[in-house]
């Protein structure tokens, strides 16, 4: 009974993935690897997810409510540069030593999530290199469009002149 239970969670969890929108036409393969590494997880508001400058031992599917990605600087309450919701990831650091978090995320709604355990993952990655790949041609965009609305929150904060 207790191993039925288990298939049924695994195929759970497998349905899951393959619905978020960032493992959108995953492999049936790749898809067996990253289920090994995850788990749901959920974060009450004002809940921190991650906070800048500890281990990136994760990384986040978010699958309900919203997240604010947030930067810090000296004499100030956190900035927020980006909101993110259901369809969208948390989390990149995971994938560039020194595995640190380079800012806060904080539950802003009630999120629930798959969390994707980092150290598993990196290890299929380095096993599996089309894997790597994959994953790598997953979260570079995300890098990108991050990068960009942290440029963009620093010119609203800090005007155009100077």
């Amino acid at each position: 009974m207790t191993e039925d239970l288990q298939e049924r969670g695994r195929e759970g969890m497998a349905r899951i993935v393959r619905e978020h929108p960032f493992f959108a036409d995953l492999k049936e393969e790749y898809c067996d690897l990253v289920c090994g590494c995850a788990k749901n997880v959920r974060f009450e508001v004002g809940e921190y997810i991650l906070r800048e400058g500890e281990p990136a031992n994760e990384f986040y599917l978010i699958r309900e409510g919203r997240a604010a990605l947030e930067i810090n600087a000296p004499g100030r309450t956190g900035i927020t540069f980006q909101t993110v919701g259901p369809g969208e990831v948390v989390g990149v650091s995971w994938l560039v030593p020194p595995y640190r978090w380079t800012y806060d995320a904080r539950a802003v709604e009630r999120v629930r999530a798959i969390s994707l355990d980092a150290e598993c993952l990196r290890g299929k990655c380095d096993d599996d290199p089309a894997l790597g790949y994959d994953m790598m041609t997953r979260f570079v965009p995300i890098l990108v469009q991050r990068l960009q609305a942290t440029r963009l929150q620093l010119l609203d904060v800090y005007g155009r002149d100077g």
